[in-house]
């Protein structure tokens, strides 16, 4: 695996889930199709650090738009993913309290392609949070390399 990863997921069993979809409805405001983090597969004790999956499925809405004959997960999406996984793991620390926002990414960068049938592993690190807001450092990856970086700011709203 890379080094420039936030957190090492060679350490990690990334076919256990500590957080499956029916757990994340208790959290993720997030339902349907706009639900893009299907799975939380480790934390840390404090939840300033964790590891989700999307699959990324044939049959999702962006799949017949978003380059016909060619579908690439939107980054946006991409970007959706990590702010759910970022936002999941500080309801569960119980630092921030209410319905978290999306608020602001910076110093994002693509890398590389995430297509159907790729498992997109959500990693997050707390960078700073306090009672009203939280920044985490997100990364995207698919087969071992780095797909998307950045990071991504919320707040209660």
């Amino acid at each position: 695996m890379a080094t420039d990863f936030v957190l090492n997921l060679d350490e990690m069993d990334l076919s256990r889930v500590a957080f499956d979809a029916k757990a994340l409805d208790h959290d993720l405001p997030q339902v349907g199709h706009l639900r893009m983090c299907d799975a939380v597969l480790w934390h840390n004790e404090d939840f300033t650090r964790g590891v989700g999956r999307k699959d990324v499925r044939h049959d999702e809405f962006w799949v017949p738009c978003h380059i016909p004959g060619r579908p690439l997960l939107p980054g946006v999406l991409m970007i959706e993913a990590t702010a759910q996984m970022a936002s999941f793991l500080n309801t569960k620390s119980g630092r921030v309290k209410g319905f978290l926002g999306f608020t602001r990414c910076d110093d994002v960068s693509f890398r590389g392609q995430v297509v159907p049938g790729d498992t997109l592993y959500l990693l997050a690190k707390m960078i700073d949070c306090n009672r009203r807001r939280f920044i985490c450092h997100c990364q995207g990856v698919v087969n071992g390399k780095l797909v998307f970086d950045g990071k991504i700011t919320g707040m209660t709203l």
